[in-house]
């Protein structure tokens, strides 16, 4: 009987799991990261760390020497991948700062994978 009832709670708590997890609001977010950030594999990094994290959008050098993009996806996703922006990067990357602007919730992402943009 104890086995049976644990059992059904450990269901019952996944199936929870499972609806949070679905529910969770969906953000959009701009950013831009200054510092040694080209010719370090930034992109490349930040491509990878987006989908790991389950994230669409892209990722792009500007001629102003910075990396921008758009990370869109469940906003704990999102805030997981601004703080690796904001601290981690690439092995060689020395990231001064980064500005996050046009925050905002959304329904649906714009994309369906995140792409390094040339």
């Amino acid at each position: 009987m104890w086995a049976e009832s644990s059992l059904a709670c450990i269901l019952l708590l996944l199936l929870l799991k499972t609806v949070t997890m679905s529910t969770e609001e969906l953000l959009a977010v701009d950013y831009e990261v200054y510092g040694k950030v080209q010719g370090v594999f930034f992109r490349k990094y930040t491509q990878s760390e987006g989908k790991k994290l389950g994230l669409v959008g892209w990722v792009q050098n500007t001629r102003a020497g910075t990396v921008q993009g758009q990370l869109q996806g469940p906003a704990s996703k999102v805030r997981q991948m601004q703080d690796w922006l904001k601290t981690t990067g690439s092995p060689q990357s020395r990231i001064l700062k980064v500005d996050f602007s046009n925050e905002k919730k959304i329904e649906n992402a714009d994309f369906k994978d995140f792409k390094v943009v040339r």
